[in-house]
């Protein structure tokens, strides 16, 4: 099976880590005897023209399989280009905003298989509707890498990061610049519960998992999330989790001790969050149920995805 991936969730210096999901279900399918290649190209208004004329290009000049265009507007790139199969997987935004999310709405009816990173990006949520109800979508994530998200010492992530090895930290993961991931509510908490709040946005990715273990609590007080990597990153850390019941937060972190998964709330967020920042290393036994969502994983479940589709098309010739 030869795969074209399309995708602009490209790293710069404002966010190195974006797109690194993409690229670790890429490296897993390709791990998995799968051909992929990967056309690229940066975000803004002014890329989707040429992109989609070189992709025009691309697909008159070589055969691919099928064509997986991650984020709503890019996949608007793959069919307009021509793609055939066309698997669209949406991330959240593309859903959700008051611009694209119809545009996804109308994608989603022209895609050979629609995909949301989870079942959330189906229901409505903060007055937005969901995806359309289109027969034989799926929920495709793209997961954690374990093999850079795992347990690390707390006590030696501080050192290597310069931090106080005796400090109270929580670690708000996202780009505080992005008002959807309410970067004023984990400050808010930070400063109730006197803690020092660490941010993400310009983390290299290599470093994160370095971050989310000299943590004591990983914080996600999103309005809405896709997917909400960030959860299951911590837990396979085994570092607890406070987070909004958005995206994967409401199965990943459901029973688990020493985690939160509830509208935000100042006095109920503190009180989840103090213990954890008076314990020495707090954990959780997250890794376990991280792995079931991790990169490999969930590749496993991209690649069937594909079959189908292509079983499908073949049914239909």
């Amino acid at each position: 099976m030869r795969v074209l991936v399309v995708t602009n969730f490209v790293p710069d210096a404002s966010a190195p880590q974006r797109g690194r999901w993409v690229q670790d279900q890429v490296e897993e399918m390709r791990r998995l005897g799968i051909e992929v290649e990967v056309f690229s190209f940066p975000r803004g208004r002014q890329h989707y023209g040429p992109a989609t004329r070189r992709l025009r290009r691309l697909l008159r000049r070589e055969r691919f399989d099928l064509v997986h265009a991650h984020y709503g507007l890019v996949g608007w790139c793959a069919l307009l280009a021509g793609a055939r199969p066309l698997v669209v997987s949406f991330h959240g935004t593309d859903v959700r905003h008051h611009v694209v999310g119809p545009m996804s709405h109308r994608l989603a009816w022209r895609a050979d298989l629609v995909a949301g990173v989870s079942r959330a990006l189906f229901d409505a949520e903060g007055g937005r509707p969901g995806l359309p109800p289109v027969p034989g979508s799926a929920v495709l994530p793209c997961g954690p890498d374990l093999g850079r998200f795992r347990r690390v010492p707390r006590v030696e992530a501080r050192k290597r990061l310069g931090l106080d090895p005796d400090g109270r930290y929580l670690l708000f993961p996202a780009d505080p610049a992005r008002p959807e991931k309410r970067h004023d509510r984990a400050a808010e908490l930070a400063r109730a519960c006197e803690a020092e709040l660490l941010t993400g946005g310009a983390i290299d990715p290599d470093e994160m998992p370095l971050w989310v273990n000299a943590a004591n609590a990983v914080l996600v007080t999103s309005d809405y999330e896709g997917f909400g990597l960030a959860s299951v990153e911590a837990l396979a850390c085994d570092v607890p989790v406070l987070s909004t019941p958005v995206g994967i937060a409401p199965h990943a972190l459901a029973g688990l001790d020493g985690a939160l998964c509830a509208p935000f709330e100042l006095d109920t967020w503190t009180a989840a969050a103090r213990p954890l920042l008076d314990w020495p290393d707090p954990r959780v036994e997250g890794s376990t149920r991280a792995a079931s969502l991790s990169a490999g994983r969930m590749a496993e479940r991209t690649i069937v995805a594909y079959r189908a589709v292509l079983d499908g098309a073949e049914s239909a010739d």
